[in-house]
């Protein structure tokens, strides 16, 4: 008897837990924007330095390690110009110009960046957005090495002013990043 009674006490509750089933229902929404940065990692100063007969006839290469550090949610660009069109030494009454187009910069992949989907480009400094690095996917500190080349050929012989040791030229490069 108290095996039947337990039997029709679970079959009642479960009749009855049954019947008082609800439901209901939420949207989910996972929403993406896209978000670019880009920093400089390291040194912010790039020094090209002439100091022997070889550097004026060869020219001279500085290659910046992890140079540029990207985070990018998707396929990027890097783009990069010079604040000016040339690079300017002034001392004093003294002004003197080397073209930015006598300098060339290449990226390449820096510490840990295993980023198969990018192209890199040999880019001649100029003031206009020239495109450096390209990637159809994005990632998380993505470090890129850059190599400042500055011109031989004895480019640079006239030059130098002796007003002041060294003669130093300068502009701003500008590195952009853009979704693609």
């Amino acid at each position: 008897m108290m095996k039947k009674a337990a039997f029709i006490l679970t079959i009642l509750c479960a009749l009855v837990s049954g019947v008082a089933f609800g439901q209901a229902q939420a949207t989910l929404n996972v929403k993406l924007y896209p978000i670019q940065t880009i920093m400089i990692g390291g040194e912010n100063t790039v020094n090209l330095e002439y100091k022997t007969k070889d550097d004026y006839l060869k020219g001279v290469t500085n290659d910046m390690k992890d140079h540029l550090v990207v985070y990018s949610t998707g396929g990027f660009a890097v783009k990069v110009k010079s604040e000016n069109e040339d690079l300017v030494y002034t001392k004093d009454a003294l002004t003197s110009k080397i073209a930015a187009n006598t300098i060339n910069l290449q990226a390449k992949l820096g510490t840990d960046n295993k980023l198969n989907s990018s192209t890199m480009n040999n880019v001649v400094l100029s003031n206009e957005n020239k495109n450096l690095i390209s990637s159809t996917v994005g990632g998380t500190e993505l470090k890129f090495n850059v190599a400042y080349n500055g011109k031989g050929g004895n480019d640079y012989v006239n030059k130098y002013y002796n007003v002041e040791t060294p003669n130093v030229y300068t502009t701003t490069v500008t590195y952009t990043i853009e979704a693609q």
